[in-house]
């Protein structure tokens, strides 16, 4: 049996570049796929592989010193999800392109981050204080067009690069003083959000434990999440149950689908929603009406 595991940890780490080699010889040697990138900063994984080969993984990687306390999240997939084994050395486990005094961690995580809270908690705030608790969607927007808290409020972010300057605007100014819950797929992107947000005046932020994954995994679809969730690997998609809702909608029809597309102008191959009928045309496997008219004058010149 095949799974996938996710997992991320902030923790100070001296040689990145040691770190490194080692995981990719680790994961080499047990036949595992998937993308793992390691900084200063700590470890952001996903891979996929046998059930046994994953346990050996996380009881090899656990040894390292700054990694015993961290969670994995098993998800469905494997192995042929990905087409190689990668590991990089980033500057940032996130690429928010922040300067290097935005955010630090110490042996704890992020310092000056969010509150962490459980599933459960998460419906205890709601319940208790209603209103005054914002969710606060920490992916970029084409992400939260398929699935979402019910309510959410989604930043207007193509990439993690936008988070910063959303942040400094002042389109958050009315929520600033109220319950903040930011969340992201895993985790890994909140608790830098969390931080980036305290530091521009909201008061109270929290953070979901385990992202949206460990959500789904308490809840599925009879919670405060509705509709799918975008993954980043040939799965794209994954739903949490049968019962999970559409919400998405084709860019053509606006019909509701979760069906990701790239434009078909290699120009601008923006990742858009297209449902399975406007696919079966091929004039509208494309973005907009300009992309196809540009893709056609490519095609003469």
């Amino acid at each position: 049996m095949q799974k996938i595991l996710l997992y991320y940890k902030f923790t100070p780490i001296k040689d990145p570049e040691t770190l490194k080699l080692w995981q990719k010889t680790l994961c080499d040697s047990l036949n595992l796929r998937g993308r793992i990138l390691v900084s200063r900063h700590g470890i952001n994984g996903t891979v996929g592989g046998e059930m046994d080969d994953l346990k050996k993984y996380i009881k090899a990687t656990k040894q390292f010193e700054g990694f015993k306390k961290t969670v994995f999240k098993w998800s469905e997939g494997g192995r042929e999800d990905f087409p190689r084994m990668s590991v990089k050395h980033r500057r940032e486990l996130v690429g928010f392109k922040a300067s290097d005094d935005e955010y630090d961690v110490d042996d704890k995580g992020i310092i000056g981050g969010g509150t962490h809270i459980k599933p459960k908690q998460l419906h205890e705030l709601v319940e208790k204080y209603g209103d005054d608790v914002v969710f606060f969607d920490g992916r970029n927007a084409h992400e939260a067009s398929i699935g979402k808290f019910k309510g959410a409020v989604v930043p207007n972010t193509n990439t993690s690069r936008d988070f910063i300057s959303e942040l400094e605007s002042d389109k958050y100014d009315d929520i600033k003083d109220k319950k903040v819950i930011t969340y992201c797929t895993g985790g890994i992107r909140c608790e830098v959000i969390s931080s980036m947000m305290k530091k521009r005046g909201f008061k109270d932020v929290y953070q979901i434990d385990g992202g949206i994954v460990k959500y789904g995994e308490a809840y599925k679809d009879d919670g405060l999440w509705e509709g799918s969730l975008r993954v980043f690997d040939d799965r794209m998609t994954v739903e949490f149950s049968d019962r999970a809702k559409t919400i998405g909608e084709c860019v053509h029809c606006q019909g509701k689908t979760s069906n990701y597309e790239n434009c078909a102008w290699v120009a601008c191959n923006d990742l858009v929603l297209i449902c399975e009928n406007c696919k079966a045309d091929e004039s509208r496997l494309f973005h907009t009406d300009n992309c196809r008219n540009k893709a056609k004058i490519g095609a003469t010149a």
